[in-house]
């Protein structure tokens, strides 16, 4: 019954994969080396907005930044926040050039306060909840981007900013960067996943201590909680978590990309579910990635001793 029940849950994902997988665009065979600026993009929302999304260009190509600037509010969650970020994670779900999405602030010093208290206070009640409900649909997309997802944790990542991050496959954070699940403080829950990802991520029993008594923890602990992947020392533009999440994605960048949105379907299903099951998604994923170009490729480069040059086919 595990088996069946685990099978259903990966092919209702899998058929999402599946349909961006069809017509795959075919990427350039040999990427523009035009020497750019770590801060270079291709296009860029409007100036002024809410969210900046930002699609690196030359070597770059394929990593989406999406910036979120509120500096009035510390990058609070509002309505038209969830709007444009919703909007931003439909656009690259559907979009097969992309092979990673680093997701940072504009704002220097803070990465996401959490929800807009002042534009709360002002909801009657029957809004909150399905104004919550759309930000844990926004936080459940992004966590279901089929291309790897990377937090750059440069300031403080508190409530619904720090439960964004967990949607994400990889944080980094910079040593000095406090983040934390307070919503007890104001006698709530975390309502966008929090109760559901940070014990996965560092384990039930310590979720509950973090969450239970709204602590608030720097980089450094974090790090070595599990709950972020690196934390860098803070340089003095205010942006190590982005350069490292940077580097990370460019580390990405020439792997197949069919092959990694594979893997990341198959790691995502499969530990939700009993080993059995999780190595028939595996092989399911793996059956997947058989027929494509990418994988020919390889092993021609393999033999020709050069680098794939992989077009996501």
């Amino acid at each position: 019954m595990a088996l069946l029940a685990g099978c259903r849950v990966f092919s209702q994902a899998f058929r999402g994969q599946a349909a961006n997988l069809d017509g795959v665009c075919t990427l350039q065979d040999v990427m523009q080396r035009a020497v750019c600026s770590l801060r270079r993009y291709s296009s860029e929302s409007k100036a002024g907005e809410e969210l900046t999304v930002r699609y690196l260009d030359g070597g770059d190509s394929g990593i989406v930044v999406f910036g979120v600037n509120r500096p009035k509010a510390k990058n609070a969650i509002s309505k038209n926040l969830v709007k444009m970020m919703s909007e931003a994670v439909e656009s690259v779900k559907k979009n097969n050039k992309v092979r990673s999405v680093i997701l940072c602030s504009m704002v220097p010093g803070v990465f996401c306060a959490g929800a807009d208290l002042k534009e709360r206070a002002k909801m009657h009640q029957s809004e909150v909840g399905p104004f919550v409900s759309k930000a844990r649909a926004l936080i459940t997309e992004l966590g279901n981007l089929p291309m790897p997802t990377i937090a750059a944790i440069d300031g403080a990542a508190l409530g619904g900013g720090l439960e964004m991050a967990l949607a994400c496959d990889i944080r980094i954070a910079a040593t000095s960067a406090k983040m934390g699940l307070v919503e007890t403080k104001l006698a709530i829950i975390p309502g966008a996943g929090g109760t559901q990802r940070l014990p996965r991520t560092v384990g039930v029993s310590l979720a509950k201590e973090l969450i239970f008594a709204a602590r608030v923890i720097d980089g450094t602990e974090a790090k070595a909680l599990g709950l972020v992947n690196h934390a860098v020392e803070q340089n003095k533009s205010g942006d190590a978590a982005y350069l490292r999440a940077l580097e990370l994605a460019r580390e990405f960048n020439p792997q197949g990309p069919i092959a990694i949105r594979m893997a990341k379907l198959s790691i995502n299903q499969g530990i939700e579910v009993d080993l059995t099951t999780g190595l028939a998604i595996e092989e399911a994923c793996y059956a997947q990635v058989i027929p494509t170009k990418d994988r020919l490729e390889g092993l021609e480069a393999f033999k020709e001793k050069r680098p794939p040059r992989y077009k996501g086919e």
